[in-house]
């Protein structure tokens, strides 16, 4: 997570959006940079408005904009499955290597997964809060020419990423089977992508109950 007071912007880090490259390269021009520990690092909405907000408000003013990036769902999932197939990950309890990507899918799906398909929900992490606290500004990961203009003109400040922590190359495919059903169980990630428009712009996100 980085906060930039000046800017009145917090950028909020989902997980496998590409955020750690961007935390590298804006980190000198940030007034706060949380590196770890990854529950912090990687605070959702909720985790932000609950810990964070209160001291930015207190000793910052009102005022601040939150910014997230969202990837394609599926595209998602393929990254957290090709990740925990990284060298050193052999015989862990969340490792994929012995796994079929459909069979990663079909796991994320269940009521209770196991370990190694526990990664979490894009949606549930910018989900608002009750008390209105909200992502402004929602990007798509694979609108990164928008994502570095609008902070770019935001900090006043020009910059270049480079490719950090990424997972092991390859582009895993579902079944077509396994593409509908999780199409139809995770409906809610697939719209909160597919309502993200240009230069940042976003239907409105409810609240889950």
């Amino acid at each position: 997570m980085l906060v930039f007071s000046k800017a009145r912007l917090v950028f909020l880090s989902v997980p496998k959006t590409g955020t750690t490259a961007y935390q590298a390269a804006l980190a000198p021009k940030a007034d706060m940079v949380v590196r770890n520990p990854p529950e912090l690092k990687h605070a959702p909405v909720f985790r932000y408005n609950r810990f964070f907000r209160p001291a930015l408000e207190k000793f910052c003013g009102e005022g601040f904009d939150i910014l997230a990036v969202i990837r394609e769902p599926i595209d998602w999932l393929g990254s957290w499955y090709r990740y925990r197939q990284r060298p050193g990950m052999e015989g862990a309890k969340n490792a994929t290597h012995d796994i079929s990507f459909d069979d990663f899918a079909l796991a994320y799906m269940q009521g209770k997964r196991p370990p190694f398909a526990e990664v979490g929900s894009q949606a549930k992490f910018v989900e608002p809060c009750n008390n209105g606290t909200a992502v402004t500004h929602l990007f798509r990961y694979e609108d990164q020419e928008g994502l570095r203009r609008f902070l770019s003109e935001r900090l006043d400040h020009g910059f270049e990423t480079k490719r950090l922590n990424e997972s092991p190359p390859g582009a895993p495919q579902l079944s077509p089977g396994v593409e509908q059903r999780l199409r139809r169980k995770c409906a809610h990630e697939f719209a909160l992508w597919d309502g993200i428009g240009e230069a940042g712009s976003h239907t409105p996100l409810a609240h889950q109950a």
